[in-house]
């Protein structure tokens, strides 16, 4: 039965850097892969029926996986909602990913659920992948450069 994993993260910067760091390509290259993978995002349409593609490769082994999906909905500063699927069969069904943001006195809470996660990935591993991408998130968002 496939699985689901919830996260929940304060982060010390503002909810409109948080949201754009989920929909601009270049930052999302940055910190979604889980350590020791490195991303390439092949396509990325930030609106509501637009869709992306992108594939994590294994740094160690060179190995990688490819998936896409769709945007849901979007609220600027407020909701990410999109669709996700994996391009290897064995890894079948769409994934539901909701990311809600909100402004709280030291910054941002961050609310994020996966739903249907494929029967083959454990969801503790997919819960261990996200907390790495959490702190990697934190450290393309928290700092305040203005310069």
């Amino acid at each position: 039965m496939p699985g689901t994993v919830r996260l929940h993260r304060v982060l010390a910067t503002s909810p409109q850097k948080v949201y754009r760091a989920f929909i601009e390509g270049d930052a999302l290259a940055k910190w979604l892969p889980p350590n020791g993978f490195a991303c390439t995002v092949h396509h990325l349409e930030p609106k509501v029926g637009g869709t992306f593609r992108m594939s994590f490769r294994n740094f160690t082994t060179g190995e990688g996986h490819a998936f896409g999906g769709e945007f849901v909905e979007l609220v600027p500063c407020e909701l990410v909602r999109y669709t996700d699927k994996f391009d290897d069969p064995n890894l079948p069904g769409e994934m539901q990913v909701v990311v809600t943001l909100k402004k709280v006195s030291v910054g941002t809470e961050v609310n994020i659920e996966q739903a249907g996660i494929p029967d083959m990935i454990p969801p503790e591993a997919c819960y261990l992948g996200w907390q790495e991408s959490l702190r990697n998130l934190a450290r393309l968002v928290e700092p305040e450069i203005n310069q």
